[in-house]
């Protein structure tokens, strides 16, 4: 059965608007024996998901009968397949979406809702941790998709450089950690400049500048929709973005070079090369056993706290993906099978161990989620993690904030720090735009 949807005015970014459309799929797919699958790259490589996931799903097939297509697709280009796909008429019927896209996904109709019933066929809300459940969609509306995949933000030092500059524990608030990031800023070889920093950052991703704006802000006690209405430019909002941009430039902590970072990968050598001790990113798992690093190199604490009166404890956005089934599927208790099986406690223990990311249910345990690194995580989304804004703008607020940000610190890096008036009337201008749908 063909449905089509329409995306209210105004709610979503340029482009952002879903047109009618149908699963794709043949004579198999209409009599419910092909379902296909588009997840998202959530390993180093594309070929690397496949051999994840390509026996799992086989599982799948073994107990069901339903034969999956899988087609894994970058994040960075996403988000693009998902418009391309409904406007040509042809998308999947299962697919990830990044979780802050929920909203903005679910105001167009394009996504199916998850109502109670079909909640309780996974088990239910409780299954799922509290905070990346609020991930799935517009606050007050049935969920526009389910829990897959979660991150959190987590701070890693590099012990060896700590204990040559005499630190003995990470910092516990952010006022610490700046002071221990200037003990490990350094002139190592006598030149006069620094050559090891404090802290490295990847400068040029819009998103990430984003995430460190609006975790620094929220943690100040910044709201940028109160009573569902764009507001960024507040004083705790202008404060966390002062502080992010004065890492680099008040504080002298960052290499000014690191503003030309694009990718995770600079910043990952840095850190394990020796040129920065800490480093703020979202839960590893394995990754940096590719730079050559084991847990005896490195160590995993919490975000620092804030201590600023009237501020929050907020450690982390929550970050992740989430999965969902698109309303178009001919083949809907297929789909909805699907997700059952993804967010099993088995397979979320088999993936989220595979991936190094957090289980989106409380039910999945296992060796992989005992690790100093894993109960930090674990105990940041139960405590301090705070969703993105669950508003259909939301996409709109991530692109604008983060490409000024991004300009900001580029900005900072040539010794032009922006004041706080200049930071406070673009993002005023910034929430006009989102105001206006523009």
């Amino acid at each position: 059965m063909r449905r089509s949807w329409r995306a209210p005015l105004g709610v979503l970014t340029a482009g952002l608007v879903l047109l009618a459309g149908t699963a794709c799929g043949g004579d198999d797919a209409a009599e419910g024996k092909v379902l296909t699958y588009w997840a998202s790259q959530q390993s180093p490589s594309v070929q690397r998901d496949k051999e994840i996931l390509t026996p799992e799903l086989a599982k799948f097939t073994a107990r069901t009968g339903i034969t999956v297509r899988l087609e894994v697709i970058p994040f960075t280009e996403l988000l693009n397949k998902i418009l391309t796909a409904t406007t040509s008429g042809q998308g999947p019927d299962v697919l990830n979406i990044g979780n802050t896209w929920s909203a903005s996904l679910q105001a167009t109709g394009a996504l199916m809702p998850w109502d109670e019933a079909k909640l309780g066929t996974l088990g239910g809300a409780a299954r799922f941790e509290p905070a990346a459940l609020q991930t799935t969609g517009a606050q007050g509306k049935a969920p526009a998709a389910v829990p897959l995949y979660n991150k959190v933000y987590q701070l890693y030092y590099n012990k060896k450089l700590f204990t040559a500059a005499g630190l003995t524990k990470p910092p516990a608030t952010w006022d610490e950690f700046v002071t221990t990031a200037k003990k490990l800023t350094r002139d190592t070889t006598g030149d006069g400049k620094p050559d090891q920093w404090g802290l490295s950052l990847r400068g040029q991703a819009a998103t990430v500048a984003l995430h460190y704006a609006y975790i620094l802000g929220s943690a100040q006690g910044a709201e940028y929709f109160p009573g569902g209405k764009p507001a960024f430019d507040s004083p705790p909002a202008v404060a966390g973005i002062r502080q992010y941009l004065g890492w680099m430039g008040s504080d002298k902590v960052v290499n000014p070079s690191d503003a030309e970072n694009a990718d995770w990968a600079d910043v990952y050598e840095a850190f394990a090369g020796g040129k920065a001790g800490m480093m703020l990113v979202q839960t590893l798992g394995r990754t940096l056993a590719d730079y050559k690093l084991s847990p005896d190199d490195y160590g995993v604490a919490p975000m620092p706290a804030s201590t600023v009166a009237g501020g929050k404890d907020v450690g982390s956005f929550v970050g992740g993906t989430n999965v969902a089934v698109f309303a178009s599927t001919r083949n809907e208790t297929g789909a909805i099978d699907l997700v059952k099986f993804l967010t099993s406690a088995p397979e979320q223990v088999t993936l989220n161990t595979a991936y190094g990311t957090i289980p989106a249910v409380r039910d999945a345990t296992g060796p992989a989620f005992e690790s100093p690194e894993m109960k930090i995580a674990r105990q940041t989304i139960a405590t301090r993690a705070v969703p993105m804004p669950r508003v259909p703008q939301e996409t709109q607020f991530e692109t604008l904030i983060g490409k000024n940000v991004v300009a900001w610190l580029a900005d900072t890096a040539t010794g032009k720090q922006p004041t706080d008036a200049q930071i406070s009337a673009a993002l005023q201008a910034a929430a006009g735009k989102v105001s206006a749908g523009g």
